[in-house]
């Protein structure tokens, strides 16, 4: 177990990070790595470049009132290349899952505004016979 203080990096130290487990500790070695919460962006962000990476998040905690710790175990290449061609591929359903929700979202939208548009015509139409 290695430990290692990015704190200095402040909210830059995602590549750092990376650097760190690829070169400085052992697979299936831990890795403890604290840095400084600014906005608690950087505590999501951590984890998902972990996960993007491959390796396993095992802990996510806070520190203290403005650190935060990630424990991180360093898998082999082998797993690593798995789990970014499974991201990889549940990253693209995902893309056209939202695709099409949006799709039928505008489509909803579209038959909700000619509806609207029918019924003001027929107001329209309406008020002009009863003239």
């Amino acid at each position: 177990m290695k430990r290692y203080d990015l704190r200095h990096l402040k909210d830059d130290f995602y590549d750092r990070m990376l650097e760190l487990i690829d070169k400085g500790i052992q697979v299936d070695e831990v890795g403890i790595f604290m840095f400084e919460v600014g906005d608690f962006s950087s505590i999501q962000k951590s984890a998902d470049v972990i996960k993007e990476s491959g390796h396993d998040l095992m802990n996510s905690l806070k520190f203290n009132e403005v650190d935060w710790t990630v424990v991180v175990k360093k898998v082999s290449e082998e797993t690593r290349k798995e789990r970014a061609e499974a991201f990889a591929i549940a990253k693209k359903e995902a893309e056209a899952k939202a695709a099409e929700a949006a799709k039928i979202a505008a489509q909803k939208e579209a038959e909700k505004a000619k509806k609207l548009a029918e019924k003001e015509a027929a107001k329209a139409a309406e008020a002009q016979k009863a003239e």
